[in-house]
């Protein structure tokens, strides 16, 4: 039997470490990820997680290069798209029809991504006219697996006087989420770099009539493109 056919008796916990993988793999472009990083990822304990790697090495999902880096087959990569896929599709709905605000999505669309129902998803794309981004700005991969990650620099990386447009957030900490939404920031807002101050690296930053000095952490997790 193919790992086609067995993957969708894989539990919740081995396809979250499959696109935990993923997304550092991908996601976050690392050139070594290993089981120390990924258990920090995941917030659990490196013994945890080097089990659940041996687990997901036997079902062949996962495999060690040299050093201990480790990588995904193709089919752990298929499955890791498919779960991005629906995690992104719920959170549109979520966010677009019924009311929950960008900050609220995350925690109840990490439940409804493991859903099998292929049907489902498919029909929830169909029936928001296929999106093609999330509301934090990610990609959503089309039902054939396609997949692409947008560059993005951090707003971190900008000097004095640039000028910038937001394009994304990270959605992993609804607090963070939370904050960017009560300073006024949303997806398109036009940013301009006031001052990087030397002591601390955090920045002044202006959009629309607000001027707020925010941390390097903030910056760090807010992704943009270039205006000037």
């Amino acid at each position: 039997m193919t790992n086609k056919l067995n993957s969708n008796n894989l539990t919740k916990s081995e396809e979250d470490y499959l696109k935990a993988l993923f997304q550092l793999l991908i996601e976050d472009s690392s050139v070594k990820v290993g089981n120390n990083q990924l258990a920090d990822y995941l917030k659990v304990s490196p013994a945890s997680t080097n089990n659940m790697i041996k687990k997901l090495k036997t079902k062949n999902y996962v495999v060690s290069e040299k050093y201990g880096k480790l990588d995904l087959t193709e089919e752990g990569k298929s499955i890791a798209v498919r779960l991005i896929r629906k995690h992104r599709l719920w959170e549109t709905f979520l966010c677009n029809y019924l009311n929950f605000t960008w900050d609220e999505v995350h925690e109840v669309a990490e439940q409804l991504e493991h859903i099998k129902s292929k049907k489902l998803i498919d029909e929830l794309d169909r029936f928001m006219d296929f999106p093609e981004k999330d509301p934090h700005g990610e990609m959503i991969p089309n039902a054939d697996g396609e997949y692409s990650v947008l560059p993005k620099i951090t707003l971190s990386s900008l000097s004095d006087g640039d000028i910038c447009q937001l394009v994304a957030v990270d959605d992993g900490s609804v607090n963070f989420l939370k904050y960017v939404s009560e300073i006024g920031l949303a997806l398109s807002s036009e940013i301009k770099v006031l001052e990087v101050r030397e002591f601390d690296k955090s920045i002044r930053i202006q959009f629309d009539n607000t001027i707020e000095t925010v941390t390097r952490k903030f910056a760090d997790n807010v992704f943009v493109k270039k205006v000037v």
